[in-house]
């Protein structure tokens, strides 16, 4: 059984919009997840590589121009095969694009990608709330790459009062309509919104310096009243048990179809259908979607655990939905009703399909399995 995929996030945005300060918060609250950086600075000086430099885990930093144009698809290959090395135990690998990156080709690299090992984890498009409307004027392909991202965080939501917060959000509603969107100052971006922090209990026996200075943080900031940390929080997580196993047809059926502001989903689903005895684990981000067969459980019955993240999601009614997903009587499904779980498996040989790359623009764009996914074949 192959080990784990480590996911790709990128973080992009124009100059000035915070996304170093973003994955410096990433870096300084991760408590025991192991955070790989490609950290792409436009100009011969690596600031943002300097910046980050001694916080992160392992890093490649690429100076002097855009990460899109200067490397190709094999190029960043061998870079993310370097941060994605087994003895390195890397979580999660950020890419911190150059302000100047067009998201679209980084998106378009990573998922032709042809290393087995990583795994497309999302588009944060950072935007600078003090300067969205002159961001826009200036740069109108603003827009375009609005639509492509799985998540926009507001940064800088302190610098702007309540009602142009609300006009910032309505707008980017209207450009990405259904795109999940999180308010941040100080880049104070959740990590739980973009990474799988490490269970506590691998640490044997001892706190570790991270939870020593988070303890502290957390501490002083209530000592001080300080709420800004609070500005990111607007958001749900919505979990799903089911002792019984889950309707392939009907578990597609709700990924298909699922809310609008439903970010992530994560987490392990039992089909139990005949010839599919095994579990698989499921990784949703945005559009995105992989199923990955796990080995058959040992002892106890397996579950289907289900964790997923939005903003503005109806909880209540996600957990409604899920519930109509439990098959009381597995045994009498037929077989050809996983094909459309089957087809978000990898290939085992390390690509999706005889054709890598449109394989990969096919599970982004979700061909005809993911309502309102045209954005990304539209922008080319």
């Amino acid at each position: 059984m192959s080990r784990k995929p480590v996911p790709v996030v990128v973080l992009a945005g124009y100059l000035g919009s915070g996304k170093t300060t973003v994955l410096n918060h990433l870096l300084r609250q991760s408590r025991g997840t192991r955070i790989g950086a490609v950290v792409n600075d436009f100009g011969a000086i690596e600031i943002d590589a300097m910046t980050v430099a001694g916080q992160v885990d392992s890093m490649v930093s690429l100076g002097n121009g855009c990460l899109c144009c200067a490397v190709d698809t094999s190029e960043l290959d061998d870079y993310l095969a370097r941060l994605a090395r087994p003895d390195l135990r890397i979580d999660v690998i950020v890419i911190e694009a150059s302000g100047l990156a067009e998201p679209q080709e980084l998106i378009r690299m990573i998922l032709a990608s042809e290393n087995p090992h990583i795994v497309y984890g999302g588009l944060v498009q950072i935007v600078d709330a003090a300067e969205f409307d002159a961001t826009r004027a200036r740069h109108p392909e603003t827009d375009r790459h609005l639509t492509l991202a799985d998540l926009v965080v507001v940064n800088k939501a302190d610098r702007v009062d309540g009602p142009e917060q609300e006009r910032i959000v309505a707008v980017i509603g209207e450009q990405a309509a259904g795109t999940p969107v999180v308010r941040a100052s100080y880049g104070q971006v959740d990590p739980e919104l973009l990474i799988d922090r490490r269970p506590g209990g691998e640490r044997i026996g001892q706190l570790s310096f991270d939870d020593l200075r988070a303890d502290g943080e957390d501490a002083a900031a209530e000592e001080d009243g300080d709420h800004r940390r609070h500005l990111h929080a607007r958001y749900e997580s919505v979990e799903f048990v089911a002792p019984e196993p889950v309707n392939p047809r009907r578990l597609m059926d709700f990924l298909d179809g699922r809310p609008d502001g439903l970010y992530r989903i994560k987490g392990f689903v039992h089909f139990d259908v005949p010839g599919h005895r095994e579990r698989y684990s499921l990784h949703a981000v945005g559009n995105f979607l992989r199923f990955y067969p796990m080995a058959r459980a040992g002892d106890g019955e397996p579950l289907t655990q289900l964790v997923l993240i939005g903003s503005g999601i109806d909880a209540d009614a996600v957990r409604e939905q899920l519930d109509g997903c439990r098959e009381p009587a597995p045994q009498d499904v037929r077989p050809e009703s996983m094909w459309g779980v089957l087809r978000y498996v990898p290939d085992p040989a390390g690509t999706d399909e005889a054709d890598p790359g449109q394989a990969g623009a096919d599970a982004f764009a979700g061909a005809d399995a993911f309502a309102g996914a045209d954005a990304f074949a539209e922008a080319d």
